[in-house]
């Protein structure tokens, strides 16, 4: 016998030779073993602890026996006196983690029709579990009657009782329908790479739930809600993020997601970490799914993996665009720039949205009767006009809140369709084979994503070269005292150069590219899932190039002391200075980009400048429509 023991978010196996001694005893072992794992924590050579069971939550009694409370591979917590069970509920390093309520569980009810890419990252992070509506389950039962009745008809359509692409015209027998649809699990279960992060594969399994509740799949309601309670108790599959083509949809990745969800292969759960995902279903209660005919089918045609990260792609873009507007305005107080170019005149003759909406930011930000900045008042403006990087930043980043906005409909569509084939239209009793599984939508917007959002980076990165340079500047080089001995910003300004050259291959579209496979049937293809991981690693750049211009325009901001910006702008300094101390000599860099980023991602930028930005637009209604 053995039992799995988590303490401080470490598993660890304790076999268990002589069932009959004290759960005290299975406690004692597994800290005598993660203090050997851990030799600089110190522990008590008589510990405090508490056991828990993490099947039920149920506090387990330390004097009784380890055969009458446990069973063979069973999951349990120790909490050490002093600690909190918050700990054991850590997910796998460089996650985010979850949040942690006392209160009565949230639901978002899923019915293929309403969910977006805000609410998919929500469930990712996992913030909400899901349910169905009832009106929900009546479509996928009336579908499931379609795919009954073909059955007991003997009718031969394709994916029930046929073979798969190039064996489309073999028919199968009634008695192997079920082997049938195994076997294609199994056999589509061939992606490489790295796994999902639980966060993307809980947004993999919530898109895919949503897609076939529509009720145009064909699956039975009952393999549907084994898929929602996994997705509720964070069963996650095993599911390599390479593989996919994006033809017949996401097949491989979609593949290895339900292979776990019928007790094969890996799981995870912040229960019992990785293991065989029979052991994770069964440790929480659950049961594997039993494929019925067309199911196997139904569970793997689709584009939920290129369209869930997409969701995640275009969110952190939208969040990553408007901080740069705040950045940026940043970066043209401290360069000594005008804030004229953001008249409101001159864009309303070239009335692009975004265009307008990032002019509006700016003026809201800078120099103005509503917030005066000392800085701007000091010395008069004495060139005719600035560089583009900060004269031209409404209609650059303009385009890429345009861009976001474009392909964030798309996506918003592409969650609440239904994308299998062959799709069962219930009210006409019959299947009809089609193409929706075909990725070329997420996949060209996805690529239109990268695109249009690398060019915060590419501005970006000319905006801190104008910081460091003093040729182009007031400025110290690199912004630091005892230039020479000290280096300052020098290689931070590399950085972000590195990191846009990177992006610039990046943005190399996946979508024009195509190879035919399965023998000349899928014979043109998107690369959506390309598309998908490489816009993530665009917009994780911008993010980055970001974090070093606000570092770098922060610490310009300290050479005009005791000279102050304006409040919104104040308030973003105070904000990295919570984090960040000023740069007065040199130190390891990486850490502040670090932390920097970390603001970014929680949006902690926007929100610090959010209520000045409301102050501004109440104070002049005729100028500024939106700030948000």
């Amino acid at each position: 016998m053995r039992v799995s023991v988590c303490v401080r978010g470490d598993w660890l196996v304790v076999p268990c030779g002589d069932p009959s001694k004290s759960m005290r005893w299975l406690g004692l072992e597994a800290l005598r073993r993660y203090a050997r794992a851990h030799p600089s924590e110190v522990l008590s050579s008589q510990p405090s602890f508490v056991l828990k069971r993490c099947v039920d939550g149920g506090l387990l009694d330390v004097e009784d026996s380890i055969s009458s409370v446990l069973s063979d591979n069973d999951f349990v917590k120790l909490r050490i006196h002093g600690d909190t069970w918050d700990r054991s509920h850590d997910l796998l390093p460089g996650c985010i983690k979850r949040i942690q309520s006392n209160e009565e569980d949230e639901y978002i009810s899923l019915d293929g029709n309403s969910l977006t890419t805000a609410d998919l990252v929500s469930l990712g992070k996992g913030h909400y579990k899901i349910k169905l509506s009832s009106e929900t389950e009546e479509c996928v039962n009336k579908a499931r009657d379609v795919i009954e009745k073909i059955i007991s008809e003997n009718a031969v359509v394709y994916g029930v009782n046929t073979g798969f692409g190039k064996f489309a015209r073999s028919v199968v027998a009634k008695d192997q329908l079920k082997e049938l649809q195994e076997n294609l699990i199994r056999s589509t279960c061939a992606g490489v790479g790295a796994a999902l992060i639980p966060e993307r594969t809980r947004m993999l399994l919530a898109l895919r739930i949503n897609t076939l509740a529509k009720g145009y799949s064909g699956v039975s309601l009952e393999t549907l809600q084994k898929m929602l309670s996994a997705f509720n108790a964070s069963c996650l599959s095993w599911v390599p993020e390479k593989g996919t083509v994006g033809a017949s949809g996401d097949l491989a990745p979609l593949a290895h997601l339900a292979l776990g969800l019928m007790g094969e292969g890996q799981m995870w759960s912040p229960n019992t970490g990785w293991t065989d995902a029979r052991t994770v279903l069964e440790g929480h209660g659950l049961t594997p799914i039993s494929l019925k005919p067309k199911e196997g089918l139904a569970l793997i045609n689709g584009t939920q993996m290129m369209s869930s990260l997409g969701a995640e792609a275009v969110e952190r873009a939208e969040a990553i665009a408007r901080q740069a507007d705040v950045i940026a305005a940043l970066t043209l107080e401290v360069l000594r720039g005008t804030n004229k170019a953001f008249d409101n005149d001159i864009h309303a003759v070239r009335p692009h949205a975004g265009q307008i909406l990032v002019a509006q930011r700016f003026r809201a930000l800078l120099h103005s009767d509503i917030f005066p900045s000392a800085i701007a008042e000091e010395k008069p403006y004495d060139r005719v006009q600035d560089a583009y990087t900060l004269r031209c930043c409404p209609q650059v980043h303009g385009v890429a809140n345009d861009t976001i906005a474009f392909v964030k409909k798309i996506l918003n569509t592409e969650l609440n369709s239904s994308t299998d084939n062959p799709l069962v239209f219930a009210e006409r009793g019959i299947t009809i084979s089609g193409g929706n599984f075909h990725g070329e939508y997420p996949a060209k917007a996805l690529d239109f994503l990268s695109i249009g959002v690398h060019e915060l980076a590419s501005i970006s990165e000319r905006r801190i070269e104008r910081m460091c340079n003093p040729s182009l500047s007031d400025l110290p080089a690199f912004l630091v005292k005892e230039g020479g001995f000290n280096s300052g910003f020098m290689i931070a300004h590399c950085t972000a150069a590195a990191l846009v050259s990177e992006n610039k291959v990046l943005c190399h579209p996946a979508s024009v590219d195509s190879l035919s496979t399965s023998a000349a049937t899928e014979d043109h293809v998107s690369m959506g899932g390309w598309a998908a991981r490489k816009a993530l690693r665009v917009v994780e750049h911008v993010e980055q190039v970001l974090a070093i211009e606000l570092l770098a325009a922060c610490q310009a901001l300290e050479f005009f002391r005791p000279l102050g910006t304006t409040a919104p702008l104040e308030r973003v300094y105070e904000l990295l200075r919570t984090v960040v101390r000023p740069w007065d000599k040199d130190r390891v860099m990486s850490s502040d980009i670090e932390v920097a980023h970390k603001l970014l991602l929680e949006e902690k930028v926007w929100k610090a400048v959010l209520p000045y930005m409301e102050q501004y637009k109440d104070s002049h209604r005729d100028h500024i429509s939106s700030v948000d």
